[in-house]
């Protein structure tokens, strides 16, 4: 098994996609054609023919972009789909619990949220859209009700905040929740930090230079537990959840763009983490993303 990497390329309104081969190199990219200025990406089968396909969020031309997988590394010309004003970032989930996969996207712009329904055959039904907060810059899926129905969760920028959206099982959402986070939240994740099988939320606070847990409990409610500190104008901007130390606990992985280096904080399973250990990415590096895998298949999370 070998993992691939796609990327969103802002400026140039198309997707590159980096075949990887086993010692954890890449070939050279080959570009897709998106819409205007891709945001984000994610991937998922939305055909049912087991090859892997992507969707992209464009951020000016209002919609999205679905490029169908061939399985050989190539992809078909996209079909776009409309969405809210500005959409930011897209993630995949199956919010009707029809096996078939659908969409999310959250919308700058517009403050709400755009679900598009798969019909398993690789096309989407028009958009349904549901309010967020302020500047909604970031969203993932989970069950945090345990009640076997996907919900979504949208960082707000503007309100530093987040709204949980409970789904119903049908593809439709509750109206938002909202809880509190630092100051002008960009990323958010979820995983279960103190191992009572209910799913807590974590947030990137790039104002505060730090990062929020918020523990999540049985009645629905997300208490603000502990924060993280990421350094001094380190400003966090994208995080992700793992295991790097291979010992069964969740840990953090962060960007910090302003101090140009990768952070992470080992979980100790209690609600409890080690101090930051930080990676240098290079001076006036300023990353802005990051995402996980076994690139060189040695069964350790590569960043």
């Amino acid at each position: 098994t070998r993992i691939d990497i796609v990327g969103a390329n802002f400026g140039g309104n198309d997707v590159s996609v980096l075949l990887g081969n086993e010692n954890g190199s890449f070939e050279n990219q080959i570009k897709y054609s998106a819409g205007d200025y891709p945001r984000s990406v994610a991937v998922g089968d939305f055909n049912n023919d087991t090859r892997i396909d992507i969707v992209v969020a464009n951020y000016q031309s209002n919609d999205v972009s679905v490029l169908l997988g061939n399985g050989n590394g190539s992809f078909e010309n996209q079909i776009r789909y409309s969405v809210g004003d500005y959409p930011y970032y897209v993630v995949v989930g199956d919010f009707n619990n029809d096996t078939q996969l659908d969409i999310v996207v959250i919308n700058w712009d517009s403050n709400d949220v755009s679900i598009l329904l798969g019909n398993g055959n690789g096309s989407f039904e028009n958009q349904t859209r549901y309010s967020a907060g302020s500047y909604p810059v970031s969203v993932v899926v989970g069950d945090f009700n345990n009640d076997i129905r996907l919900d979504i969760v949208v960082a707000n920028r503007d309100n530093n905040d987040v709204s949980v959206l409970l789904g119903n099982g049908n593809g439709s959402f509750e109206n938002q929740i909202r809880y509190s986070a630092g100051s002008m939240p960009l990323s958010i994740a979820v995983g279960d930090f103190n191992n009572d099988t209910r799913l807590d939320i974590v947030v990137a606070n790039s104002g505060s230079n730090d990062v929020s847990v918020l523990l999540g409990y049985e009645d629905i409610v997300f208490v603000k537990q502990m924060k993280l500190v990421t350094g001094n104008d380190s400003r966090p901007q994208s995080l992700v959840i793992s295991d790097f130390n291979n010992d069964g606990l969740m840990d953090i992985g962060l960007v910090n763009s302003r101090a140009n280096n990768i952070g992470i904080f080992l979980g100790y399973g209690n609600i409890s983490f080690a101090n930051q250990v930080t990676y240098s990415t290079g001076l006036y590096s300023s990353p802005c993303s990051m995402a996980v895998g076994d690139f060189n298949n040695d069964a350790r999370v590569d960043l």
